[in-house]
């Protein structure tokens, strides 16, 4: 058994994409779906890519269904349900940093130098813990309150 991909719905792909792009995931592929009216778009971190045209070792898929003519897109909540995505980072306060720069909050900071949650533009909850153990405690985070949920 091998590990494929998770998927998560998205109202705009674009915003998602560039949200995940802060934290390092590129496109790796595209599938467009006229007859099912979807969109499937797959990211990986650089790490995880492999030869082109192939599959990366760890993906999210990003899925979009197309409204109908006239019409919004639908809108997804409970992304809490979902659970989270976790991801190892080389620095996680340079991390949030670029996260926060980018216009997007840190739900938890990393106040222990190990572990931070920010959510992408539709809810979902992303983990990001820091490779190799925790850092030296620093500001402005360590003394940073919790935002929302995550």
């Amino acid at each position: 058994m091998k590990y494929l991909h998770t998927m998560i719905r998205v109202a705009d792909p674009d915003k998602t994409i560039a949200f995940f792009e802060v934290l390092g995931l590129k496109e790796v592929r595209r599938m467009e779906n006229e007859a099912g009216r979807f969109t499937l778009i797959f990211l990986a971190t650089p790490e995880d890519m492999n030869a082109p045209g192939e599959r990366a070792r760890a993906e999210v898929e990003l899925t979009y269904n197309w409204p109908n003519e006239g019409e919004t897109p639908e809108e997804y909540t409970g992304g809490r349900n979902f659970g989270h995505l976790a991801y190892y980072v080389d620095d996680i306060y340079e991390t949030c940093q670029r996260v926060q720069d980018a216009g997007h909050i840190v739900h938890r900071p990393p106040r222990d130098g190990y572990m931070a949650f920010v959510k992408s533009p539709d809810g979902i909850s992303i983990e990001l813990l820091q490779e190799g153990g925790a850092k030296e405690p620093a500001e402005p985070w360590k003394s940073m309150p919790n935002t929302g949920s995550w």
